[in-house]
């Protein structure tokens, strides 16, 4: 058994998410804590610790949607399957988060461009595929290459309205993307907006959850290293009470 890491590391200080969405780390380091730990040990000094070290511990301020996550149905809207209440993270089946993997490869396509049904289809032709039900299906874009570099949120095709409900119809329950969004990039969808001012456009990948409910993975990683089929994917999410996506320690799984 071999597996491949799918998740990217929670960072402070690169280009992850857009200003203001970031996460934000404080280290704190054994010559920082001995008061945490005296406090719950009456007349001990620093001096009788070992080194005079506390511990190591992390203060975060984070989202859930930083780092490798998976989105519920909850964030795309407050309705799925056509009206019925949308289900949050803590309640996404966990049958759905560990099922064999398919990957759609898509480096080729040009930023911004908004993946079709069509190009699904012949993606699938050509691994030599047919889609069963609950199969995870991730996307290999261009944004795989550059997480952590300046033009990261600009990078990378989306998966649109049709070719997700092309998915859904299908019985696939979880999707994944290596991009900030399922969808293409804001900075993409802002100028089609300007010239046709359709709100239909605006996060359309996203939205086909109100009509059959989905979750997907974003910000993954390391997608260029698994093969088309012959894996599983297992990514279940922090479970968060009625949250609208939990962090995952995303994996692939492959039978050596």
């Amino acid at each position: 058994m071999r597996i491949i890491d799918l998740s990217v590391p929670l960072e402070t200080g690169i280009a992850s998410d857009p200003p203001g969405y970031e996460p934000k780390i404080t280290y704190l380091g054994h010559k920082d804590t001995p008061a945490q730990v005296l406090q719950f040990f009456p007349g001990m000094t620093a001096d009788q610790l070992p080194g005079g070290e506390g511990w190591a511990i992390e203060l975060l301020q984070i989202q859930t949607h930083n780092g490798t996550h998976l989105d519920a149905p909850y964030h795309h809207h407050s309705t799925m399957n056509g009206g019925e209440r949308a289900i949050t993270i803590d309640e996404v089946p966990l049958e759905w988060c560990f099922q064999p993997g398919v990957k759609l490869d898509f480096r080729h396509l040009p930023d911004g461009h908004v993946v079709t049904p069509e190009e699904v289809e012949t993606e699938l032709t050509r691994i030599g595929h047919t889609l069963a039900p609950l199969e995870i299906v991730v996307v290999n874009t261009a944004a795989g290459d550059a997480y952590g570099k300046p033009d990261y949120l600009n990078i990378g095709c989306g998966m649109g309205r049709a070719a997700t409900l092309w998915l859904l119809e299908r019985g696939v329950r979880v999707t994944g993307t290596d991009g900030w969004s399922w969808d293409a990039p804001f900075s993409f969808t802002r100028q089609r907006w300007a010239e046709n001012h359709d709100p239909a456009i605006v996060w359309e990948g996203h939205r086909a959850s109100m009509d059959i409910g989905y979750c997907h993975l974003e910000k993954l990683t390391n997608l260029d290293q698994l093969p088309a089929t012959g894996f599983r994917i297992s990514c279940f999410p922090f479970k968060i009470k009625a949250a609208s996506a939990g962090f995952t320690r995303a994996v692939a799984i492959l039978d050596d």
